[in-house]
């Protein structure tokens, strides 16, 4: 009779890793991080546990991905870490921005007085991803979401706003609710989203103009869309955002890690340059997109740690 032995529980070394913040190689702490996401989806509630634990960190980044990692977890059970995080006037705009962000995406309804409590925030970004998370749980729980047919998206993110309903391909039109301030900030999103699934050259131009948005938030979203694309059209447009030492550093930083998705010797180049950038989310950024563009070249299939194995 054959004996199998148990594999060890890799959660306890990940969790070393990620909360280490004496280590000086954040990439190697975004890997276990992943991996701990891919627990998390998984319902493996320590491994929420463990990614909470890091928001103790001193990097703005590193817990922004904690928070939109544990806000793609699918589980409340991750709903507590982040309304602390939210509710932390001391934490980072762009980390509690991102806790904010996280809770609409789990659909969490009985955050929805928190959220509503931060429609007043000091900061702009905090608030205008609230509007945007209660949006996104108030039409989650809507009768006309009910009746709505979304089109299947390639991407299996959950995102700030589902993409605009129906076949609606007419890329003009998408861009005109896109850039029409009028809308709210949802259905502005929506039609992000749905030009990100339409993924032409013609829909990349049209999201690259919502660069020149006044909102630091739909900016980097427009970042964060581009990273989801991975589509070297982009490129011209995230370099001058990314190397634009006005613009706010929180979409500098999603332009950086956008471009690290595409992983071409061009963007390698930049990502060199901006590793040496003044801000230190940018910094760290373009050291993480490095990594991850080393992977993109190897062909490897998954971007983690395997505790031993690093």
């Amino acid at each position: 009779m054959t004996v199998t032995e148990a594999k060890p529980d890799p959660i306890p070394e990940l969790r070393r890793v990620l909360c280490d913040d004496s280590s000086d190689n954040l990439a190697l702490r975004f890997r276990a991080l992943f991996s701990l996401k891919h627990l998390a989806t998984q319902g493996d509630l320590p491994a929420i546990d463990a990614i909470a634990a890091a928001f103790s960190s001193n990097s703005a980044l590193l817990k922004h991905e904690l928070a939109y990692c544990l806000g793609q977890s699918k589980n409340h059970y991750a709903a507590p870490a982040l309304q602390s995080v939210l509710s932390n006037l001391t934490e980072d705009p762009m980390v509690r921005h991102e806790a904010g962000e996280a809770l609409g995406a789990l659909g969490h309804t009985a955050s929805l007085d928190l959220l509503r409590k931060h429609l007043t925030d000091a900061e702009e970004v905090v608030r205008e991803t609230c509007e945007i998370a209660i949006a996104r749980i108030e039409w989650e729980d809507s009768e006309a979401a009910k009746a709505e047919e979304l089109q299947k998206s390639a991407f299996a993110s959950v995102d700030p706003a589902p993409p605009s309903a129906g076949k609606e391909a007419n890329v003009e039109k998408l861009k005109g609710q896109l850039m029409d301030r009028e809308k709210t900030l949802f259905e502005r999103y929506r039609a992000m989203f749905r030009l990100r699934d339409i993924a032409t050259n013609e829909a990349i131009d049209a999201l690259a103009s919502g660069f020149a948005d006044p909102s630091a938030l739909f900016r980097h979203e427009i970042a964060f869309v581009f990273g989801q694309l991975s589509d070297p059209h982009s490129v011209p447009a995230l370099v001058r955002v990314a190397g634009d030492k006005s613009e706010a550093p929180m979409v500098r930083h999603e332009a950086v890690e956008a471009l690290g998705s595409i992983a071409s010797d061009d963007v390698e180049t930049f990502l060199n340059e901006y590793a040496k950038d003044a801000e230190q989310v940018v910094r760290e950024s373009a050291l993480v997109a490095l990594d991850m563009a080393e992977f993109e070249k190897s062909g490897g299939f998954e971007y983690a740690l395997i505790p031993g194995k690093e």
